[in-house]
């Protein structure tokens, strides 16, 4: 979009061109500026995919907080970071708000190397606590005056870390502004006790019940009942705040203010005011709609929290060619379900992302063996211990990267116990377009080297139902590592089958190298060693590994024995990953010898955000860079 067209289209939004230039707005312009925000949020969203419904939720807040504080002396920490597109766009980023991201654009998450207005880079939830109560800290040390700000959603507070920043920061008494955005709504909907606690949705006949109950409670206490009970009933004032969010958090010896209207910029921004001159930690609790302005996502936030390509006239999905197949998270879900109605031991639990993980049809039919632990990765690893301890058999569906968070879980509460805990790890590999917070490429590094557990990826669809089902009917903990997006178009088994521990299959055979590939890998394998066929003759054998543990080894030693070369190809760090345990056990062996050894995978660096066919392509890890690494071998 040209310059000329922005300010045609957009142009009160065009004419901020730094943070400060928001001052110079009266009313109408701001009301017109917000107008211009979320029609450049949507259009922009509805072509390159993003999260749409969070950040139209905070588009007031956004303002309000660039109208009170400088975010070139102040600091502003997004917690997660998908809500502030608003703020990028206010942030001296409108120009290339159209690369959002894109392959060599704007990250769709607030990048200290994107912007010096992004304090503090994100991605994952609940950080921002800790982290602004890290600044403010510095900031003390370094004798400044500047303000910190930390904005956190509602369902980030279901999370421990949250609430280690907070019993920290009211201990230090640092002055520290949190904004609490409660939208009742992190991905999915916000499930506990702690949700239960902010919604401003109480029943005003359970209160009234509460309250009864608690009066008679009191009047039966000898001597001095009767008398707290007037009390309560003249101190009303007092009695309702018991049942406010604002109990929690001046417990933490924090200022509790709100709840505010998160739509209401005047308010918000009198609010924000008043909490910048007061000393010590604050906490204000703001009210808003997540898809705060577009119908659609109003009407469908989870849908819309983070949405492909649609119209932006309707919020139609826009369907292209292979989106007609089932992703691996459909089939995962399914199959579950089918394995679930033969076995009643079976349980699914995720953390804040039925939708996500493929069990929200779990969770429909079997409503009593499925738990939303809420953003809780660590407590999910071992609330599953406890029950496998029992003897169910919990399968726990959370997303690669997040898994991450919950290591020592996997490494103490299950694999050193042993238990029969199945780890789903859906977004294995490159992710896309959310970029480096979010791409799972280190599954198979961290995971491998934890005794007892047996770690598998499948090649396509049929092989995700036979490896979930070879899961379940292994005594231990068992993991099994998926790409995102839709698989090779294969017919889906009938009944999956149990795979033999520690065993691939051969594909392809050829005596002129070996490519031994796993997971989403095998595939353009194959298509590399056929085009490598066609072009010079060469034979190349393609094997699928499934499993990264136990190692296929008898295989593996013979093919490094019959073999000139071999190529090992996965969507994981290279570091410590399947080719490096393919190398341990070919040097522990002592068969290198002359075998040729090459590793095809992710380098020791961060990738950034672009589609998947452009990442793969970029690192050399597709059909095309298979192909080029043969010739080389051949």
């Amino acid at each position: 979009m040209t310059e000329q067209t922005l300010q045609e289209l957009f142009p009160t939004l065009a004419g901020i061109r730094q943070p400060g230039d928001i001052q110079g707005l009266d009313e109408k312009g701001l009301t017109r500026l917000g107008e211009e925000i979320r029609r450049m949020i949507i259009q922009t969203v509805s072509s390159t995919g993003g999260h749409l419904a969070p950040s139209l939720g905070v588009v007031e807040l956004t303002m309000a907080l660039l109208r009170v504080f400088n975010p070139a002396h102040d600091r502003i920490v997004w917690d997660v970071g998908h809500q502030a597109y608003a703020y990028k766009l206010l942030t001296g980023r409108l120009s290339r708000f159209h690369t959002l991201r894109q392959l060599g654009g704007i990250s769709g998450f607030p990048r200290p190397a994107e912007s010096p207005f992004d304090h503090f880079g994100v991605g994952h939830s609940s950080t921002s606590i800790s982290a602004a109560l890290g600044m403010a800290a510095a900031r003390d040390l370094a004798r400044r005056d500047n303000k910190v700000v930390a904005v956190i959603g509602d369902g980030s507070m279901t999370a421990g870390l949250a609430y280690e920043g907070l019993n920290q920061a009211g201990g230090l008494g640092k002055d520290l502004i949190v904004v609490l955005n409660d939208n009742e709504m992190s991905i999915s909907r916000n499930v506990g006790a702690l949700s239960s606690f902010l919604s401003r949705k109480l029943s005003m006949r359970w209160v009234q019940r509460f309250k009864k109950e608690a009066e008679a409670i009191m009047r039966q206490i000898p001597k001095i009942g009767d008398d707290l009970a007037d009390y309560a009933r003249r101190s009303e004032d007092s009695f309702k705040s018991f049942f406010t969010p604002g109990m929690l958090f001046e417990a933490f010896r924090f200022t509790y203010i709100g709840p505010i209207k998160g739509h209401d910029l005047r308010q918000l921004t009198s609010v924000l005011e008043q909490a910048k001159g007061l000393e010590g930690p604050i906490l204000i609790h703001v009210l808003t709609k997540k898809g705060k302005g577009y119908e659609p996502a109003e009407t469908n936030p989870t849908y819309f929290h983070g949405v492909g390509c649609f119209e932006p006239e309707t919020g139609v999905a826009l369907k292209f060619g292979a989106c007609a197949l089932p992703t691996y998270t459909d089939v995962f879900g399914r199959t579950l379900c089918d394995l679930a109605a033969a076995d009643d031991k079976i349980v699914a639990i995720t953390a804040a992302m039925p939708e996500g993980t493929g069990v929200a049809g779990f969770s429909e039919r079997y409503p009593d063996r499925f738990f939303d632990v809420g953003i809780c990765e660590q407590h999910a690893v071992t609330f599953a211990a406890g029950l496998a301890s029992q003897g169910m058999k919990p399968v726990v569906a959370i997303y690669s990267t997040f898994m991450q968070r919950s290591y020592d879980q996997i490494v103490h509460d299950v694999c050193l116990q042993n238990l029969n805990v199945t780890f789903c790890l859906d977004r294995g590999g490159l992710v896309g377009e959310d970029g480096a917070t979010h791409h799972g490429v280190f599954d198979l590094s961290f995971l491998r080297h934890i005794p007892n557990l047996v770690l598998m990826a499948p090649r396509n669809e049929p092989e995700l139902q036979h490896m979930l089902a070879t899961a379940l009917a292994y005594e231990g903990p068992v993991a099994v590592r998926y790409p995102r997006g839709v698989g090779e178009g294969a017919p889906l088994a009938e009944k999956p089958e149990i795979l033999p521990i520690g065993q691939g299959e051969m594909l392809r055979e050829g005596a002129d190298g070996v490519i031994v590939a796993v997971g989403s890998r095998v595939a353009p394998a194959l298509e590399a060693a056929r085009v490598l066929a066609e072009e010079t003759g060469k034979q190349v054998a393609v094997f699928n590994a499934r499993f990264v543990k136990p190692l296929p080894e008898a295989q593996l030693l013979e093919l490094a024995a019959s073999q000139p070369f071999m190529l090992t190809v996965e969507e994981n760090a290279l570091a410590g990953g399947f080719g490096s345990a393919v190398l341990e056990l070919l040097a522990d062996r002592g068969v290198l010898g002359s075998l040729r050894v090459r590793r095809l995978g992710v380098p020791d660096q961060f990738v950034e955000h672009g589609s998947q066919r452009e990442l793969r392509a970029r690192l050399g890890i597709n059909r095309d860079g298979i192909l080029e690494a043969l010739r080389g071998l051949v």
